[in-house]
């Protein structure tokens, strides 16, 4: 599939915001964050800002963006919309939760808070659906997509905590610690996800659609076109072997063991030291991140090539 840019910072950059927002909610009725009221608007407000530009980035992605209210609508039947009227619902206890902090009523910040990190886990659960749900896509249609979109989210969230925390001098403990423990999940899960795409059969091939199968190898004589067209550009986009190789061990070095790394030094150092090596391991975090966003749609391949390439 070819890669398109604005879902990718989308996934990337909302999953970072509803992760630091599952965090924020979980972690601060047990005390486990600083507690000061600046600190949790401030933590609320990347999550909100991170949230929203991805949101809005998707929509970059429509043919009729002035249409994009429509898709709320079909929620009975499409996971997209379920993302859609999910995003929209977070938003309520999300600003509940600012207004709990900014008139210090701890009761509502709690409710709220969780409130929050359900609705923050619901919407990247139904963005994992939008993909798991395509069938024509072997890539995509696989039990690991959901579970990892949500590791992915929860990982870059604590990451995004930690950071802040380590900005504030305390509290980031317990979120380096989830950002140590989630970055090794996630390693495992992608490694694994990866193994799983590359040694699986394909959901067809030509002889298969073609019932010739028995007889040998079918290939097309000559292409169904004689120039490029859109099904072409969008679905057979096809990513060189040694390339994604090389993309997937700067996904795992840099998306994931140094920012482990770096949040253990936080962890074992503490002081400007501990700063310094969050804030760099949310970089490198994130950076990775956008890369592993891209292989997900450069690895993918649509059954409607067959069509084209017999393969």
């Amino acid at each position: 599939m070819l890669p398109a840019h604005s879902i990718i910072f989308f996934t990337t950059a909302s999953g970072a915001g509803y992760g630091l927002l599952f965090w924020l909610g979980l972690l601060r009725p047990l005390g486990l964050v600083p507690g000061g009221r600046d600190f949790g608007l401030t933590a609320l407000g990347l999550a909100l800002l991170l949230i929203t530009a991805g949101l809005l980035s998707s929509m970059l992605h429509l043919g009729r963006a002035e249409r994009a209210w429509r898709a709320v609508t079909q929620w009975r039947s499409s996971w997209l919309s379920r993302e859609g009227v999910a995003a929209i619902a977070t938003y309520v206890p999300a600003g509940l939760f600012g207004l709990g902090l900014v008139q210090d009523m701890p009761g509502l910040v709690t409710a709220m808070g969780l409130l929050a990190a359900a609705g923050a886990v619901a919407t990247v659960y139904c963005t994992g659906m939008i993909y798991a749900s395509l069938k024509p896509i072997r890539q995509w249609s696989h039990p690991l997509v959901v579970p990892g979109y949500l590791a992915l989210s929860g990982f870059s969230g604590a990451v995004l905590l930690a950071m802040l925390g380590g900005f504030w001098g305390s509290g980031f403990a317990a979120p380096a610690l989830l950002a140590l423990l989630g970055g090794g999940a996630a390693f495992l899960l992608k490694s694994a996800y990866w193994r799983a795409i590359d040694t699986a059969a394909p959901v067809a091939t030509a002889e298969s659609a073609t019932g010739l199968g028995r007889i040998g190898t079918v290939r097309p004589l000559d292409p169904p076109h004689t120039q490029s067209n859109y099904l072409l550009r969008e679905m057979g986009y096809r990513i060189a072997r040694k390339h994604q190789a090389k993309l997937r061990r700067i996904v795992l070095a840099a998306g994931f063991v140094l920012p482990m790394l770096l949040a253990l030094l936080a962890l074992l150092s503490g002081g400007p030291l501990a700063m310094a090596a969050l804030a760099l391991g949310t970089v490198l975090a994130l950076g990775g991140l956008l890369v592993e966003r891209w292989l997900m749609f450069a690895e993918a391949t649509h059954t409607v090539t067959l069509y084209y390439t017999g393969r």
